[in-house]
């Protein structure tokens, strides 16, 4: 995959199939777009994505939105769809005041050399917000570009969107995240040296710190599926301060992975967050510490069966 970021002058010489949005945390409804642009791939076309960097809400809040999807996940998650082209286009007092006719004309068309337009069927985009469906409908038939708009899906009679999937994480419902997102929510980083207390306690521990953008469910444990490299283990996941053992209150994601026992510091690994076991706790000693992390194991190893 080709990730055009940091530029508004590139051309992108093959004909493709585009699909726009801003994909924070890419679920259900997302996906029917991505199909859309994998039928078109199909016929011949390039797949890309244009995005904003950053988001028009993080720009306008002046970068205080947390994402459910960071900026490295979202580029993570697109090369494994196969797609060809992910435009991060800037996104600036400059750009925000981007025409929407000429947003489609000049970016989506000509730089983007776009034959086919993918988008959900709340798009908005442009000075203001201003280009919508209609706007897009309106221009394909005058200019001549295939365009695939698609419905909202629905769970429980609320349409999927990533405001509905944000209120579930921040409750911990994380068996309703993954209906919503149709796949596990998830934190990725690089593995970090600890003071390797899990390991005196017999209990390793693999611990990582997630960029600051990223939402995350309430502190507490929860059991967990790890990847590391290609291959994937059940884990229970303490996300929090870790206030037994820790004075500061940076939040880490810490992770005990049964039935492996590897040094992986400095790997990329992706932490899976399944179900919600119990909030976070300050314990007299580390013995109590202990004894909770280790009826939490045998808890996880009954929800994995």
């Amino acid at each position: 995959m080709q990730i055009i970021e940091n530029t508004t002058e590139f051309h992108i010489e093959e004909k493709t199939a585009i699909a726009i949005g801003k994909f924070d945390g890419i679920h259900r409804g997302h996906k029917e777009i991505f199909k859309c642009l994998q039928e078109a791939k199909k016929e011949g076309l390039k797949t890309a994505v244009f995005t904003f960097d950053p988001s028009p809400a993080a720009f306008f809040s002046g970068g205080n939105i947390k994402e459910l999807t960071t900026k490295i996940e979202k580029q993570i998650l697109f090369e494994q769809m196969g797609i060809d082209y992910l435009v991060e286009y800037p996104f600036d007092k400059e750009t925000a005041g981007i025409d929407p006719t000429a947003y489609v004309t000049e970016v989506l068309l000509h730089k983007m050399n776009g034959a086919c337009i993918v988008a959900g069927y709340d798009v908005s985009f442009g000075k203001g917000g201003k280009g919508n469906r209609k706007l897009l409908e309106q221009l394909s038939v005058e200019l001549g570009f295939t365009l695939q708009i698609i419905d909202k899906l629905k769970y429980e009679d609320r349409e999927i969107s990533s405001t509905y999937v944000r209120e579930e994480v921040t409750k911990g419902n994380m068996e309703k995240v993954q209906e919503l997102l149709g796949e596990a929510f998830f934190v990725s980083g690089v593995v970090e040296n600890g003071k390797k207390l899990g390991r005196r306690l017999g209990m390793p521990t693999t611990n990582l710190y997630p960029e600051e953008d990223k939402l995350l469910p309430p502190n507490g444990v929860y059991c967990s599926k790890v990847k590391v490299n290609s291959a994937c283990y059940n884990g229970v996941t303490n996300i929090g301060s870790r206030p037994t053992v820790e004075d500061g209150n940076r939040i880490s994601v810490e992770t005990y992975l049964m039935d492996f026992d590897e040094e992986i510091y400095g790997e990329v690994i992706q932490v899976e967050l399944l179900h919600f076991l119990r909030p976070e706790q300050r314990f007299d000693d580390v013995e109590q510490l202990k004894r909770a992390v280790m009826q939490n194991i045998e808890e996880a190893k009954r929800y994995f069966g």
